[in-house]
């Protein structure tokens, strides 16, 4: 997909290290709301095992979802929401969702969950965000994503949220 200079489309490990700068630049470490810190590892396994998503503006990447299957070993904080969502058989877990700030509110995020719906067809997706994170919170629901439910997780509330693709 390609809207005003910004192309949508499946993650490739040549974005990983965009990707990463993008997380780090928006980690909770750097005053930003990503719950979860990533390796370049981690995000290129991320990238390999699963679909993700991306989104580039001359070649940079400017935003991200990266997706995890249900099943397998996932980190505590999925396996929590899991527990408390448990989703459909074949559910996977999306997010984090990162933008960068010059490019929020542009609809980039809407793009890249229509770009996920299509590489991951008749799944759930599955995500939590932290309930004081109100501007994801708000895209969200504009998005006609349902809340399913919540938990907390090291003393944090999180609203878990679901699509069906």
């Amino acid at each position: 997909m390609n809207m005003a200079g910004i192309v949508i489309s499946q993650a490739q490990v040549a974005d990983v290290d965009g990707i990463f700068e993008l997380a780090w630049k928006n980690a909770r470490e750097n005053g930003g709301q990503l719950a979860v810190r990533f390796t370049r590892e981690e995000i290129a396994s991320s990238v390999q095992a699963s679909s993700a998503a991306v989104a580039r503006r001359k070649g940079k990447v400017i935003g991200f979802v990266l997706t995890r299957d249900k099943c397998g070993v996932n980190p505590p904080i999925l396996e929590a929401m899991f527990r408390a969502y448990p989703g459909a058989a074949n559910a996977y877990s999306y997010g984090p969702v990162c933008v960068d700030a010059s490019a929020r509110g542009s609809g980039i995020a809407a793009m890249m969950f229509a770009e996920l719906r299509k590489l991951l067809p008749g799944r759930e997706g599955v995500l939590f965000i932290k309930a004081s994170n109100e501007t994801s919170l708000r895209a969200h629901r504009k998005m006609d994503m349902r809340e399913v439910g919540e938990f907390t997780f090291e003393n944090t509330r999180l609203i878990i949220f679901a699509y069906d693709a």
